[in-house]
């Protein structure tokens, strides 16, 4: 029976107790309801009509933002295309805060966009790192990134933590890491989660792009059969998109103090390590910085996070991109695993894109004014 694990996102991860996420295709539900009955495990459906609910959230998208760019629209899902040319008009209006490049290609030869965030006032500043999107289908990733950058644009000149960030950091921001997984949730299949590589062994595409970094790379929590979703590929930074990050990570490691990573679904806000239950070196900065983020996330709608390390919080996982950064000499690396908690899962209604993204708008800042205090 071929079920698609929404979470945890691999079967290793289920132990006894454990609440599990699942998608069955329509005619597999009616061996997996009486199956569970008869095991005596409980369950209830959360969504009856997962088609239907996509239709809702795709159905719309010829007839509304079209507009220009000036009405861009935060609160509904972009395609690829609409995120790329949105950067690039970004880019050309807001030329004093914003300067966008390229760090490689996909693999489908689609160029992989960053945009530079802070005012250019001296020539040494510290940054940070933030992506979105490394699983294709967790569309609210690439929605904050989206929220994050406009919210920095807007308020920089009234908000006197804003104009604090920008004057003294970098924002380097990547609103869609793996494009062509994203593109293909789009087109394709909406619950596409790896990249698009093709394996020629066997019929199956891509890679899980969080177990494809160069730390403990395809040991637990990762899987080495192409047709899985957390498939760790045939080697480490395998995927021309994590080869391209890491570089450019690398290059600059002295400056990048932080490294923020926007997942779905969860309600998390997780750090290092993933691949092991070992606490690390700062862990009382870390821990700290969390606990304050998460309680600044709350006082918005009351919305509770978990927050600690990512093996005990979530699960064991090898080949993370924030243990990668973590382990490549950035301090704070974290990974929110953003809403909810079940319910919507991938399909989070664009009604919550706004409060999603305002309260965790909220920790970020929070995070970024944490390290502009130095806390050892």
């Amino acid at each position: 029976l071929q079920v698609d694990m929404w979470q945890p996102s691999s079967t290793f991860h289920i132990v006894e107790g454990t609440v599990t996420d699942v998608r069955v295709p329509q005619n597999a539900s009616r061996s997996l309801l009486p199956y569970l009955q008869r095991a005596n495990i409980q369950y209830t459906i959360l969504v009856s009509d997962l088609q239907k609910a996509i239709e809702n959230q795709t159905g719309l998208k010829s007839h509304r933002n079209r507009r220009s760019l000036s009405e861009y629209n935060y609160e509904v899902y972009h395609s690829l295309e609409e995120i790329q040319s949105w950067m690039h008009h970004l880019n050309k209006t807001h030329s004093d805060l914003v300067h966008m490049f390229s760090v490689g290609k996909s693999y489908e030869g689609r160029p992989l966009f960053v945009l530079k965030l802070g005012k250019r006032s001296r020539p040494y500043k510290k940054a940070v790192w933030i992506d979105c999107g490394i699983h294709a289908r967790e569309w609210i990733g690439p929605a904050f990134c989206q929220w994050f950058v406009k919210e920095a644009l807007q308020t920089y000149q009234t908000d006197p933590a804003m104009r604090k960030m920008l004057t003294q950091l970098y924002f380097y921001v990547m609103p869609v890491f793996n494009v062509d997984g994203y593109h293909f949730s789009w087109t394709n299949d909406r619950f596409w989660r790896k990249t698009r590589s093709k394996n020629t062994r066997f019929q199956c595409h891509g890679v899980d792009a969080n177990r494809n970094w160069k730390v403990k790379w395809c040991d637990e929590g990762a899987s080495f059969h192409p047709c899985d979703d957390t498939y760790c590929g045939p080697f480490p930074e395998s995927e021309p998109e994590v080869k391209a990050v890491a570089h450019f990570l690398r290059k600059h490691r002295k400056q990048i103090k932080a490294y923020l990573s926007f997942h779905a679904y969860a309600q998390m806000l997780l750090y290092p390590y993933s691949y092991k239950y070992a606490t690390i070196p700062n862990f009382s900065c870390v821990e700290s910085a969390a606990y304050n983020a998460v309680n600044a996330l709350q006082s918005a709608y009351g919305i509770r996070y978990r927050y600690g390390p990512a093996s005990s919080t979530l699960y064991v996982s090898s080949g993370s991109s924030m243990d990668w950064a973590y382990k490549n000499g950035i301090p704070y690396a974290f990974a929110f695993e953003l809403r909810d908690t079940g319910h919507f899962g991938f399909l989070l209604p664009e009604t919550l894109i706004k409060p999603t993204c305002t309260e965790t708008m909220l920790a970020v800042k929070n995070i970024t004014l944490h390290l502009l205090k130095k806390c050892h």
